[in-house]
């Protein structure tokens, strides 16, 4: 099935663009959620008339999306995460982390067009901010441990305290306390 994406949907495709996906997804989602329509011949002629009306538009934001890219030359993101004693970390980072690592470099961006696998051991990664269709900006990420794992240490055994044992009852008065066996009185007759 043919639709024309009214919005940049990462992974799929961008804005205008004429993408094949299944039916069950153009149908069910796509279509109801108003992120495409179905590319009909009709609509393929409007598209393209409006693209022909919006070209000055779309250099513009192309010009726009290249001055961000530019923002980002040089930058290198170290990411601290916690890590357990062997390399893995506890969790992972992602394209949340990086969106945040980012902000603190004073440099905003949207959540949404950032793509990373996530990491989840200690290493170098890539991170790619999609600003426009034909930009995207590739960013260095090195996830380092935030606390140094420590070596395994044995510890010395301590010596065990033994828990005071119950002295026992003494003999004489476990006697005492057995009942005693009565004479039996004899028959009357």
């Amino acid at each position: 099935m043919e639709i024309i994406l009214k919005e940049d949907i990462i992974g799929l495709g961008f804005k205008n663009d004429i993408v094949n996906v299944k039916s069950g997804y153009g149908r069910n989602y796509l279509i109801p959620q108003g992120k495409g329509v179905i590319a009909s011949p009709m609509a393929k002629k409007i598209l393209a008339e409006n693209l022909k009306q919006q070209a000055h538009k779309i250099a513009a934001q192309k010009a726009a999306a290249e001055d961000k890219a530019k923002a980002f030359e040089g930058v290198r993101l170290e990411i601290p995460a916690k890590v357990a004693v062997t390399g893995q970390l506890y969790g992972s980072v992602g394209a949340a982390q990086v969106v945040e690592a980012l902000a603190a470099k004073g440099i905003e961006v949207d959540r949404k067009i950032v793509t990373m696998h996530e990491a989840k051991k200690v290493g170098e990664y890539e991170a790619v901010v999609h600003f426009h269709k034909e930009v995207e900006v590739k960013v260095p990420v090195i996830v380092v441990a935030e606390n140094e794992p420590a070596p395994a240490v044995v510890e010395e055994e301590a010596p065990v305290a033994e828990a005071p044992v119950a002295e026992a009852a003494p003999a004489e008065e476990v006697a005492e306390e057995a009942p005693v066996a009565e004479e039996e009185a004899p028959a009357a007759e």
